[in-house]
């Protein structure tokens, strides 16, 4: 093992946190699964470190989103999604039938990358955009969204 410590590692550092090992392999796990569920989290971690309690993985994941470490996204009727991709108010593509989420980089540079058109006295710092569709696997086997989540 080199003398150089991992990113992971340094990220919880710098932001205040224990270093432990479970905080250290969701962080290090989800830089390679982006938008996975806290359930997919907890059984790639159990790969790597053995029996690690969901709960436990909700804990890190809870101190990690707090510390601004983990983004939590929040799919409106699906399990909420984490990445480690934050600061840059991204925004999102999310499949209507499976859930699958992608990137999307925001169109205008610094956030917020969008203005709304009133603020009602609010000082805006960041947009969160959601654009619904089909990916393309659910496209190519023919799912169709149900009428009632078909907004036009």
């Amino acid at each position: 093992m080199s003398h150089q410590e991992s990113p992971a590692r340094e990220q919880l550092r710098s932001a205040g946190l224990r270093v432990t090992a479970p905080r250290t392999a969701v962080l290090e796990w989800l830089a390679g699964n982006p938008h996975a569920t806290a359930d997919q989290v907890a059984a790639g971690i159990r790969q790597r470190l053995g029996s690690v309690s969901t709960q436990a993985v909700y804990d890190v994941l809870g101190a990690c989103t707090r510390a601004n470490l983990v983004r939590r996204i929040e799919p409106a009727g699906h399990p909420a999604r984490f990445e480690t991709r934050t600061g840059d108010n991204h925004h999102h593509l999310v499949c209507r039938t499976c859930g699958r989420t992608r990137d999307v980089d925001c169109v205008h540079g610094a956030a917020p990358c969008l203005e709304p058109s009133a603020t009602a006295g609010f000082e805006v710092d960041e947009a969160e955009v959601v654009f619904w569709g089909l990916c393309p696997d659910c496209v190519a086997a023919g799912q169709a969204p149900g009428r009632e989540t078909d907004h036009h």
